[in-house]
């Protein structure tokens, strides 16, 4: 073998050699990540014969206040975490302090619902183009009848946080920032996961801590409220949402 042929040889043999160095000296995913994902996960797997795609899923995680990013489009494919805000349910909040005091799945009781979310197809509503939701979990069989759907809010971006604090509340549905929706619409529509749950998973991955919250009469919160909407149909959409 000459000289050119075995310098070509050892480069190409280098470079074989040198890959998979390369690949482990990628960073790995932060704690918060691999929870998140481990979450979405768990989920997906759990809900994957009601689901369409498990490529991605999102999480909703009321341990956090309203103010932080707590929803979650956590891309299973990738390995990634993008985060957003999202509001809760007024009858999850009465006191709105932006800390979700509990889950209920009556009727007008205008509260969140835990548990898992298949999306389902796009539609006008009262706040515009809005995504339907099927509760896949006895905690949240209602979402359809309750009209809990995902839609775009006013009263859930960063600026309502700047001046309030925290985001408006509404009837129990998912509101994102106008700026912020298009993304949940196309990331999640066509029978995909959303996830809501008490998970208090920090910026760095750790525990946060709640403050004590009492639990809310949800059945008198429904009798006081009376109907939440009219029945649905493809023009009446989503209930009336609380403002701050």
């Amino acid at each position: 073998m000459d000289r050119r042929r075995f310098l070509a040889r050892s480069a190409a043999v280098a470079a074989v050699t040198a890959a998979p160095a390369r690949l482990f000296a990628q960073p790995a995913p932060d704690l918060r990540t691999r929870r998140l994902l481990a979450v979405a996960q768990e989920q997906a797997t759990r809900a994957a014969s009601s689901l369409w795609h498990t490529d991605l899923v999102g999480i909703a995680d009321y341990g956090l206040h309203s103010a932080e990013p707590r929803f979650h489009f956590v891309d299973l494919v990738a390995g990634k975490v993008d985060s957003v805000l999202v509001t809760h349910g007024a009858g999850s909040d009465p006191e709105h302090d932006g800390w979700l005091n509990g889950y209920s799945n009556v009727p007008d009781s205008w509260a969140t619902s835990r548990g898992a979310y298949i999306t389902w197809e796009w539609y006008k509503g009262r706040y515009g183009t809005s995504v339907r939701l099927g509760g896949l979990d006895p905690d949240n069989s209602n979402a359809f009848p309750r009209a809990i759907v995902m839609h775009p809010a006013s009263y859930a971006t960063p600026e309502h946080v700047a001046r309030w604090g925290k985001l408006g509340r509404s009837n129990g549905c998912f509101a994102f920032g106008p700026e912020v929706f298009p993304q949940a619409l196309t990331r999640l529509m066509g029978g995909r996961l959303l996830y809501a749950d008490t998970l208090g998973i920090g910026a760095n991955g750790e525990d946060v801590a709640r403050p004590a919250q009492q639990t809310p009469d949800y059945a008198a919160m429904a009798a006081a409220n009376g109907p939440e909407l009219a029945p649905i149909s493809p023009d009446t959409a989503d209930p009336v949402e609380q403002l701050p």
